[in-house]
């Protein structure tokens, strides 16, 4: 049987490797994935504890509008990575350092 502490170390796995990702990398794409495993991390929280809460359902209705801002939220950062882009060739963060159209 899975219990709750087995989603809670897969959780605190995720989240260690995407604030890992978000630490060490220079690339936008690849910090947006970092953002995506720490959101899932917290997602897979709220549905683990749901799971084994018994009265409500409330961490799955949590999780579920989780899911649907991180699809909304990862929309507009590629949009914006990609005009980023457009406009400087890279998307290393550290290599624009002027966001201000002169």
């Amino acid at each position: 049987m899975i219990t709750l502490t087995d989603f809670l170390i897969v959780s605190a796995a995720l989240f260690c490797i995407g604030l890992y990702m978000i630490i060490t990398k220079h690339n936008a794409i690849q910090i947006l994935i970092g953002i995506e495993l720490m959101l899932n991390a917290a997602i897979l929280n709220m549905v683990a504890f749901g799971k084994f809460d018994r009265i409500t359902n409330g961490g799955q209705i949590f999780a579920l509008f989780a899911i649907v801002l991180a699809a909304a939220t990862t929309a507009v950062a590629l949009a914006i990575i990609l005009n980023v882009y457009k406009k400087y060739r890279t998307i290393d963060p550290g290599k624009i350092n002027n966001l201000k159209d002169k």
